[in-house]
């Protein structure tokens, strides 16, 4: 998520800690049909459409952005590639060094402003502000994420999980960032990805079973969170959309992305006496997911509440700042 248009959000690549079960030998699919059907991947299809949306969006913030005519007389050569690209030329670096539209574009096409949302009534400002990028940086960074983790989720989980996933972990990073940054504008599909990441690392906590490297697994995930957290404490970077986003994601993973444990979906090639193979799900399971859809509607509740009576979520966390920012010799985080 960018403030003010001037963060391009970076994201690590991903392994692959969310592997299907090990398969069954190649003659127990031949002997038993609903083992293949275990397999099964999905085709994705709503992960690419999200990229071109973010594209498309991109070109009609440029679009209408037109800096060539709305820079002052005589300062229109300073637009970013004005001479090829035309009333698509970019905001003069010192304005945008990302390489996009004006923070006024942004605003006027749905970016999210705390005043414009809780005193202007714009509450749908925080969910179109997922559509936006500052940046043409921005823009390539957050949908190489978006493809490097959302198309493995899509295959394995289907559309409509993911789908879900993605779109509620923006709506929930956009609603933390509200809460505690009022003075800038905030863009970017960051939120929603950082979604994507928590509901991998509860999918692994809650499918436990299935894994056979878990601690790698673990490990490995929780390393490339960690880093992305980090980068969001720089300058100009909206950590608590991202915080906020990772939330959402985690919560809705425990109640999402559920799957049969190991010795259930092999129960076919496995002896009838094994433990706990004629149960699809285990126990655990089904507490996490209640204990997670509880915390998931409570969460997002009272932080719309919170958000619309004007709460100032500084004045009740005097250190959350330095989630978002850390001051250093070298930079400082304004107000």
């Amino acid at each position: 998520m960018a403030v003010s248009g001037h963060d391009a959000d970076r994201k690590a690549g991903m392994g692959k800690w969310e592997g299907n079960p090990p398969p069954p030998p190649p003659q127990a699919y031949q002997q038993y049909p609903a083992a293949r059907e275990m397999e099964r991947e999905w085709v994705p299809w709503v992960v690419p459409v999200f990229v071109a949306a973010n594209v498309a969006m991109f070109a009609v913030a440029m679009y209408a952005n037109n800096c060539p005519a709305h820079a002052p007389r005589g300062a229109g050569r300073r637009c970013v590639g004005a001479g090829f690209l035309g009333r698509f030329a970019f905001q003069p670096l010192r304005q945008n060094p990302l390489l996009g539209p004006s923070s006024a574009t942004l605003e006027k096409l749905g970016a999210l402003v705390w005043d414009k949302v809780v005193h202007g009534g714009q509450g749908w400002r925080l969910f179109t502000c997922i559509w936006l990028h500052a940046g043409v940086v921005h823009l390539l960074a957050n949908m190489l994420s978006l493809v490097l983790v959302g198309l493995r989720l899509e295959q394995q989980f289907g559309f409509a999980r993911v789908g879900v996933i993605y779109l509620a972990s923006g709506v929930g990073g956009s609603v933390l960032s509200s809460l505690f940054v009022r003075d800038n504008i905030s863009v970017g599909a960051s939120g929603a990805l950082f979604g994507l990441l928590g509901a991998m690392l509860s999918e692994l906590f809650t499918n436990w079973t299935i894994y056979t490297n878990k601690a790698a697994a673990l490990v490995t995930l929780l390393l490339v969170i960690a880093i992305n957290l980090a980068i969001g404490m720089l300058p100009h970077v909206d950590n608590f959309a991202h915080i906020g986003g990772f939330l959402t994601g985690f919560l809705l993973g425990f109640v999402l992305l559920m799957r049969p444990h190991y010795a259930w979906s092999q129960r076919y090639v496995l002896p009838s006496s094994v433990k706990d193979a004629g149960r699809k799900y285990l126990p655990y399971q089904w507490a996490l997911l209640a204990v997670a859809s509880v915390l998931a509607v409570l969460g997002l509740t009272v932080g719309m509440a919170m958000l619309f009576r004007g709460v100032n979520g500084n004045e009740h966390c005097q250190w959350c700042h330095y989630l978002s920012c850390v001051p250093t010799a070298k930079w400082s985080c304004g107000k």
